[in-house]
């Protein structure tokens, strides 16, 4: 079972970027779908985005789509999410998850992963 490390958030105003980084460790990094999710206070953990293990497609949810952008890079074990013109209904503990050899459309219930991170707080000030 994989063990995931989230960081890079913070505190930024409307408008503002941050980028977020989940380092991956205890497999294949290579062979894992990666992808981000969210919760803020009061929800349900929510899909943001996702990154195939071969081939690299991605998929987003319809609210981030066209701010966000999901990335990987495998000599580092490492995946990103760079947040553009974050709002504050952004406002969320991001976290990552994996899933070996994973279609996309695999990735995107919160239900379907056991093993989380601890996640990392996002705050977006109006």
């Amino acid at each position: 079972q994989v063990q995931l490390v989230e960081s890079g958030g913070g505190l930024v105003q409307a408008g503002g970027s941050l980028r977020l980084s989940c380092t991956v460790s205890g497999g294949t990094f290579s062979s894992y779908s990666m992808g981000w999710f969210r919760q803020a206070p009061g929800k349900e953990r929510e899909f943001v985005a996702a990154i195939r293990w071969s081939g690299g497609s991605t998929y987003y949810a319809d609210s981030v789509k066209g701010r966000f952008t999901i990335s990987r890079d495998n000599a580092k074990n490492t995946i990103y999410l760079q947040m553009n013109s974050l709002k504050p209904e952004d406002t969320a503990v991001y976290y990552c998850a994996a899933k070996r050899f994973a279609a996309i459309a695999a990735m995107k219930n919160p239900a379907d992963f056991s093993s989380w991170g601890q996640g990392t707080q996002v705050t977006v000030s109006s």
